[in-house]
C-alpha cells in the first residue's frame, strides 16, 4: 500500500472517530489537527528520503478527507437522532421562525465541520513537517543492492 494513504487511512481513522463520539467531540479541532499531525508522522517514518512539505500538506488533507468521512457516516447520524427534534423545539418554544428546518440547519452544520476537519488535518500535515522532519535537506537516498532485484556480485 502507498505510504501516504497507509498514513492517511491511520490519521484519518483518528479524526473521524474521535470528533463522532459524543462528548469527545467537543475537542474536534484537536483530533483535525492531531490526525493529520499522526498522518504526517507515519508518513516521515516511512519515507527513504527527506518529506517536502507539499507532501505533509497532501497526508494531512487525505487524512482529513477519510475523517470527514468516518464523521460524517457515525456523527450525522447520532446528532440527528438526539438533535434536531430539540432544536425545533427550543426555536418553536422562542417563537423564532426559522426558514429551514433543525434536520437541515444540523445536517449543513455537520457539513461545514467535515469541512473543517479537512482544513485543520490540513495544518496537522503542514506542522508536523517541521516538528518531525530532522533530516537534511542533502541527505542522498541509500544506494540499490548490488546487482539488481536478483542479489549477485559486483564486476
Amino acid at each position: 500500500m502507498n505510504n501516504k494513504l497507509k498514513a492517511a487511512l491511520i490519521g484519518g481513522v483518528i479524526v473521524g472517530l474521535l470528533s463522532a463520539i459524543p462528548l469527545v467531540n467537543y475537542c474536534c479541532c484537536i483530533w483535525g489537527i492531531g490526525g493529520g499531525l499522526v498522518a504526517g508522522l507515519i508518513y516521515i517514518k516511512g519515507s527513504p528520503t527527506k518529506v517536502a512539505v507539499g507532501d505533509g500538506a497532501m497526508t494531512g488533507a487525505l487524512a482529513g478527507v477519510v475523517g470527514a468521512v468516518i464523521y460524517l457516516i457515525i456523527g450525522l447520524p447520532i446528532v440527528l437522532l438526539f438533535g434536531a427534534a430539540s432544536i425545533e423545539e427550543s426555536l418553536t418554544k422562542s417563537g423564532v421562525q426559522m426558514p429551514l428546518s433543525g434536520t437541515l440547519m444540523l445536517v449543513v452544520g455537520s457539513l461545514l465541520a467535515a469541512v473543517g476537519l479537512i482544513v485543520l488535518a490540513t495544518l496537522g500535515g503542514l506542522l508536523a513537517i517541521p516538528i518531525f522532519e530532522k533530516r537534511k535537506d542533502d541527505a542522498v537516498p541509500p544506494p540499490p543492492p548490488v546487482g539488481g532485484v536478483g542479489g549477485g556480485y559486483a564486476a
